[in-house]
């Protein structure tokens, strides 16, 4: 890691205290995790913070974040992120969503289609895929469903070492919220699509090349779906492209965001 000063802030959205983690000067960024939550530091997020005001929020419900017992969507998680960003003040953001995230980031444009600089994807939710499906974490174990989002083995361990009981009950916990609010249909939205045709912002849609989460016919999806938008792949890498290869990513994203 290299010496990136990040802040922690509790924000009260909706009824709900909210964590946000936060690092770096420059246009703002909007971090939105994977559904099984985010370790405190990302060499992504570090990466990132280099050039853009990074925010790192965690969902109502996940992580540090406390659970609204009234939320039941993805849209209403969308709801509170925007929400946030007006509790901060900010304009002209940017979000990158990853995975699940980038359901709640696609819900987030979407809804407010002239609102945000631009639109990163990584491996996201929300659209069902045309050829395959998301990977069911109802019938695998909640180690083995965040172990799948990696192509190499030696990366998750290099994540996550010997996974403690505390990042068990968190990835438990997790799932429970995801089979709150992204149950049926499970982890897609039959609306999303409909309505990103209207997202003025340009976008960016990777994925990574094994990805076994979310089959890699829903990025091309996405790609059709928003009318500025170009996709990209990353070799080696599984579901979870800012953990396996965060180098690559925040080239990418930091590429994209830069230009005019």
């Amino acid at each position: 890691m290299t010496d990136v000063a990040w802040t922690e802030t509790t924000l009260r959205i909706a009824g709900t205290s909210m964590h946000l983690g936060r690092a770096g000067a420059g246009r703002p960024l909007l971090v939105l995790h994977h559904d099984t939550g985010t370790p405190d530091r990302l060499a992504v997020y570090d990466a990132l913070a280099a050039n853009f005001d990074v925010l790192v929020p965690h969902h109502p419900g996940w992580g540090r974040s406390e659970r609204p017992s009234w939320m039941r969507s993805v849209r209403d998680v969308a709801a509170m992120h925007q929400w946030l960003l007006a509790e901060l003040g900010l304009k002209d953001v940017s979000l990158l969503g990853l995975g699940f995230g980038g359901w709640v980031a696609a819900e987030m444009a979407s809804l407010a289609p002239a609102d945000f600089r631009k639109l990163v994807l990584v491996g996201a939710m929300g659209i069902k895929p045309p050829e395959g499906d998301i990977l069911d974490q109802a019938i695998i174990s909640y180690l083995a469903y965040p172990q799948a989002g990696f192509h190499d083995p030696a990366a998750f361990t290099r994540i996550y070492g010997d996974v403690s009981t505390d990042q068990l009950e968190a990835w438990d916990i997790a799932r429970e919220m995801c089979f709150r609010i992204a149950w049926k249909p499970y982890m897609y939205s039959q609306t999303l699509p409909h309505l990103l045709g209207g997202v003025r912002a340009p976008a960016l849609v990777v994925w990574g090349e094994h990805d076994r989460v979310v089959p890699i016919s829903a990025g091309h999806a996405f790609a059709r779906a928003l009318p500025h938008a170009r996709f990209e792949t990353v070799a080696a890498c599984g579901h979870c492209v800012d953990m396996e290869q965060p180098d690559a990513l925040a080239r990418l994203v930091t590429d994209f965001l830069a230009a005019d």
